[in-house]
């Protein structure tokens, strides 16, 4: 039972590292291709099954960077072949 325990906790302790040092997350990617202004105004929100949620934080950057969609997917798909598509909708950051 002991060695399930130290399994466990050496693959949570990977995981973290991973989580936290990757370059192979949304946050990152973004922030490679976004421009200074744009990106205080849009936040990763999830991303799963290969979709990308942004929040974004108002109407007016919603639309903007609803015409921005195309080119920015064909960047983020740069940085990763997993991305499909990506939705923005208005919301609050943590």
């Amino acid at each position: 039972m002991e060695e399930i325990k130290n399994t466990v906790a050496q693959i949570m302790r990977n995981w973290e590292v991973k989580k936290k040092g990757s370059h192979d997350n949304p946050d990152t990617w973004l922030g490679q291709v976004l421009t200074k202004k744009e990106r205080p105004h849009v936040q990763c929100n999830y991303f799963k099954n290969g979709i990308l949620s942004l929040k974004v934080d108002s109407s007016t950057w919603l639309y903007y960077f609803s015409i921005q969609k195309e080119g920015l997917l064909t960047n983020l798909r740069k940085r990763s072949k997993a991305i499909k598509d990506i939705r923005f909708r208005i919301g609050e950051f943590k």
